[in-house]
């Protein structure tokens, strides 16, 4: 590829894991059976929360719209993975890979704020209880959620149109199984000061704020249940957060590790592999997480799995009988 202006570029390689063919099978199967659980489980909170009136709540709500992010989390990487497999390409195309960065930015982002959001929302509940549902009204959470995309939309609108005034030259091998941001940043040609400086100011300002915002909520959480005096309502308070305090640890342990990593080895591999933990394995494992430690969410999948088990066997009689009735006739 000769160099020149990004009009010049019309593709990228994408390394991903492996150039071994015999690994190409298994690593297909493995990405496959987690995107699917990561979609089948995220849509099963969905359809608890739309279906359960009892879970018409701001902190539901909230959850809600966290599973469809990862739902569409997901989307944005696995499936071009999968179809690059089948087809035995590492390719994707230069629009392909500035749509998968705004998308990515936009997805994670939203994970982020959604997740401050609910934090706020488990402050409010513990520490002001008798002003929550005051506080928490639909106009506010609605907002909330608004407020976050728009950011979230911007901000990535932002930084992909920066990668359009880049230069690229020969080498376009990006060491990762998606257009991850940073790696395209550092293929470049031209002069990225611009959007160097812009990429660790989003990380600060959007990155550093949400965090600083779940910490000082959770000290205040932490604090609130400190004065309750029985051990009873200790437990009971911490328990409506414990859900949420473990998917915060897990996007925000594993985001720092895959960056930790990639900054300590530089191996290409090493890399990609750390990053599958919070694009693919942080957003199967949250309906996991949610629907074990949520004892609302549990009853709902008892009862429509139950409800399940309970129609294959009623409905296997009524075609038993309408066969025996075809015979008589």
């Amino acid at each position: 590829m000769v160099p020149g202006n990004n009009t010049q570029i019309s593709e990228f390689v994408l390394l991903g894991f492996s150039k071994e063919p015999e690994f190409q099978l298994l690593i297909f199967g493995l990405f496959l059976s987690m995107y699917l659980i990561t979609v089948f489980g995220n849509l099963l909170i969905i359809l608890a929360i739309i279906s359960d009136s009892h879970l018409h709540t701001p902190m539901y709500f909230f959850l809600s719209n966290l599973s469809f992010v990862d739902i569409c989390f997901t989307s944005t990487t696995i499936p071009k993975m999968l179809l690059n497999i089948i087809t035995q390409t590492k390719v994707i195309t230069y629009e392909d890979c500035l749509t998968q960065m705004y998308f990515f930015l936009l997805f994670v982002q939203l994970d982020n704020f959604l997740l401050t959001v609910m934090s706020y929302d488990r402050f409010i509940a513990i520490c002001h209880p008798l002003h929550y549902t005051v506080i928490m009204n639909p106009v506010l959470c609605g907002l909330l959620v608004l407020i976050s995309w728009l950011i979230g939309a911007l901000n990535s609108l932002l930084q992909s149109l920066l990668a359009l005034r880049l230069s690229f030259c020969t080498v376009l091998e990006i060491p990762h199984f998606f257009c991850e941001f940073k790696d395209v940043i550092q293929l470049a040609c031209s002069n990225t000061f611009l959007n160097n400086v812009m990429m660790y100011f989003a990380i600060g300002l959007f990155g550093g704020g949400p965090f600083t915002g779940i910490c000082y909520s959770y000290s205040k959480i932490v604090f609130s249940i400190c004065g309750i005096s029985s051990a009873r309502g200790k437990y009971k308070a911490f328990s409506t957060c414990a859900s949420h305090l473990s998917v915060v640890s897990l996007f925000y342990c594993t985001g720092l590790g895959v960056y930790l990593s990639s900054a300590v080895t530089h191996g290409s591999h090493s890399s990609a592999t750390a990053s599958v933990m919070y694009t693919v394995v942080t957003p199967m494992l949250n309906p996991f997480i949610y629907s074990l430690r949520n004892k609302d969410i549990k009853r709902f999948l008892r009862r429509f799995f139950g409800i399940a088990a309970v129609k294959g066997p009623i409905v296997l009689g009524l075609k038993k009988c309408q066969l025996l009735q075809h015979s008589k006739h």
